[in-house]
């Protein structure tokens, strides 16, 4: 099938979502297991424990004595209660990562209690639609609210009454969230599921139900392999404890150009994968070898096909052993092996 699709269904018990572009698996969302760490989005009411002295971090005391750290804590004593949101899944045996920056964020529409103004996403650029959202803002009173407002992409065209009411909705839990800061330890909005950020996230394309019958595991079970063919060479994903590897090798192509053709094509599939495997942490790239010459032209590869993923990824650059290093958050848990068997 041509175009987006969204296919909706569950793996393992638990809600699923697949985005597919052009026939080909382009994104996928999984739910965690009910026994997984908080998830990013989680909002609690959480308890200042300890600090890490040299660090400026401080371990919060979250609901059912969890823990989590919240970087940047100068000033925070202990007992003081405060608002956390979680940033990013924990790596194993760590606590979760937590911000004090707490959003609320819907479909059209971000609410921000702690960055006032109202903003309109960049990518908006017709002044036309800009004047008719601000028109909507002003409507229910948002100026009023105390809250600052970042109006997303995805209300392009949206009908006004359906942006109006995620706006007076998403405002309410702002305004109830925020006056309940006080008291033990208590999860106070759970973070969505796959298929409703699906549904928050992706653009607007037609849903339809059923993994088995779109092709999504076939597509997921091509994962399950560490190895991704890419003409002659091939992409070696493999993750570890400490950092995702990323090998990349030439294959049967021994021609001059094969190490700057091969590490082109990594360049431009590697969002997609890490994507999909829900991958994220430190990440290393262990070339195949090209002239120093051609560094730039793998970056600026690197680059543009990073601008296009939704994940916040930093591309850090170079070791002294060649390799090159990216940061990358992690949003999402590592996609299980065999999950489509």
């Amino acid at each position: 099938m041509k175009g987006l699709q969204i296919v909706m269904d569950h793996l393992a018990g638990r809600p699923a979502a697949a985005l597919m572009r052009d026939g080909q698996l382009d994104d996928f969302l999984l739910s965690p297991p009910e026994d997984a760490p908080p998830a990013p989005g989680a909002i609690f009411r959480a308890t200042a424990d300890r600090p890490l002295k040299g660090q400026g971090g401080m371990i919060m005391t979250l609901p059912g004595g969890e823990t989590a750290l919240f970087r940047g804590a100068k000033g925070l004593k202990h007992g003081v209660k405060i608002l956390v949101q979680v940033t990013s899944y924990a790596e194993p045996g760590k606590a979760v990562t937590v911000t004090d920056r707490v959003i609320f964020k819907g479909r059209h529409a971000i609410v921000t209690p702690g960055a006032k103004g109202i903003n309109i996403s960049r990518q908006i650029r017709d002044e036309e639609e800009r004047v008719r959202l601000l028109d909507i803002v002003h409507g229910v009173g948002a100026e009023g609210s105390g809250f600052g407002l970042i109006l997303r992409s995805g209300a392009v065209g949206a009908d006004d009454a359906e942006i109006a009411g995620e706006l007076e909705d998403l405002l309410a839990l702002a305004s109830a969230v925020m006056a309940d800061a006080d008291g033990a330890p208590e999860l106070l909005v759970d973070a969505s599921d796959a298929q409703a950020l699906a549904w928050r996230d992706w653009p607007d394309a037609p849903v339809v139900e059923g993994f088995e019958v779109h092709g999504v595991l076939d597509a997921l079970a091509g994962l399950d392999s560490d190895e991704l063919r890419m003409g002659d060479g091939s992409l070696f994903i493999e993750p570890t404890r400490a950092l995702v590897a990323v090998d990349v090798n030439t294959g049967g192509d021994f021609s001059a150009a094969a190490g700057l053709k091969a590490n082109l094509a990594c360049a431009r599939a590697l969002p997609r994968q890490l994507r999909l495997r829900g991958l994220g942490g430190q990440i290393t790239l262990d070339l195949a070898p090209m002239p120093k010459k051609d560094r730039r032209a793998f970056e600026q590869a690197l680059r543009a096909a990073f601008k296009a993923d939704p994940i916040e990824t930093a591309l850090v650059g170079w070791t002294p052993l060649g390799h090159f290093e990216l940061q990358r958050k992690r949003e999402r848990l590592p996609l299980p092996k065999g999950l489509a068997a």
